[in-house]
């Protein structure tokens, strides 16, 4: 049975932050999970994104997504570190004030010598017609060891205050 062990855990404080980082992460455990729940502080145009930079990178990225926005299924492909969608506060987007992203991002054998996997569970809370739920299979093309997670938003936004991040260790006992 597998051992969820946290690790660290931050939550944004008032005025927001640039992002939520993860340092220092030790290679004693077989997989890591990320639990958040994130909203960016962007004001203008459509959707922010989460993007997750490993060991500070954000190059050597793919992902494949599927979901669906409330009012039609997409898919999506591309070369960027791309998590998910964000709520912001933005009040001509219509996205419910406080709602936040709720997303679980999980890391199989992070410490190995081979790409790094991750797939990505994601929805959008908002009370409101349009709300994205994502399905994300993403590699990063590099066999260093997963030494540290930088969130933040596709934007250059902050995170807004309340924002929160949890990371675990999972272990195969």
């Amino acid at each position: 049975m597998a051992t969820f062990i946290k690790i660290a855990s931050v939550t944004v404080g008032a005025g927001g932050a640039a992002n939520i980082n993860f340092t220092s992460i030790p290679s004693t455990y077989t997989d890591l999970i990320i639990m958040c729940s994130l909203r960016s502080e962007r004001t203008t145009g459509g959707t922010d994104n989460i993007r997750l930079e490993i060991n500070g990178s954000a190059a050597n990225r793919t992902f494949r997504s599927i979901g669906g926005s409330g009012a039609a299924a997409y898919s999506e492909t591309d070369t960027t570190n791309f998590i998910g969608y964000l709520p912001q506060d933005d009040g001509t987007t219509g996205w419910t004030s406080n709602t936040f992203t709720n997303t679980s991002i999980y890391i199989p054998n992070y410490a190995g010598s081979n790409n790094k996997s991750l797939s990505v569970d994601t929805t959008t809370e908002n009370n409101a017609t349009t709300s994205y739920a994502d399905l994300v299979a993403s590699l990063w093309s590099q066999t260093n060891a997963i030494t540290s997670l930088t969130l933040k938003t596709g934007s250059g936004s902050d995170l807004t205050q309340h924002s929160s991040a949890t990371l675990y260790g999972i272990k195969n006992s």
